[in-house]
C-alpha cells in the first residue's frame, strides 16, 4: 500500500511539473547579423587551437548574441553572427557606435591551409557578401 501512495504521489508531481504558470511567454526568432571585422592569426600550427574574434553591430537592444552558423566544406569554413531578436513592439535600435565582439575556438587539423568566408551581409542584389581571409599551416 506505501508503494502505491508513493507512485500516485509520483505521478502527481511528474504532471504538475509539466504545467505552465507562465504566460509571458515573448515571440523570438534568430537573425543573421552581419559580421564588420575579424581578429584571425595570419598563420596556424597544426595540432593547435586558436581563438577568432568576430566583430559586429547590435542592431536593437531587442537583439543577442546566440552563436554561430558554421559551415564546413573541406579546408573552407563560412560563419556567420546569429543573434535571438525578441519579437515586441518596444525595441529600440541602437546606434551603430561600439562594435560587439564574440569568439569562438578552432582547432587546426591536417590542411595546408583553410580559407574562412566571414558573412558581411548583402548586397543591393541580395546576394550573400563575405570577408574572406586565407590561413595557411605550419605542419
Amino acid at each position: 500500500m506505501k508503494r502505491i501512495a508513493f507512485l500516485l504521489i509520483l505521478i502527481v508531481l511528474g504532471f504538475s511539473s509539466c504545467l505552465d504558470d507562465n504566460n509571458d511567454n515573448i515571440p523570438f526568432y534568430y537573425e543573421l547579423i552581419p559580421i564588420e571585422a575579424v581578429d584571425i592569426p595570419s598563420q596556424f600550427n597544426s595540432g593547435e587551437t586558436y581563438t577568432i574574434t568576430t566583430s559586429y553591430y547590435r542592431p536593437s537592444d531587442c537583439h543577442s548574441f546566440s552563436g554561430y552558423e558554421y559551415d564546413r566544406i573541406g579546408n573552407e569554413r563560412t560563419v556567420s553572427v546569429v543573434n535571438v531578436v525578441l519579437d515586441r513592439v518596444d525595441c529600440q535600435d541602437l546606434e551603430q557606435l561600439d562594435l560587439i565582439d564574440a569568439t569562438f575556438d578552432f582547432f587546426v587539423g591536417n590542411e595546408s591551409s583553410y580559407t574562412f568566408r566571414f558573412w558581411n551581409g548583402r548586397n543591393e542584389q541580395g546576394e550573400n557578401q563575405f570577408i574572406t581571409v586565407e590561413v595557411p599551416v605550419n605542419q
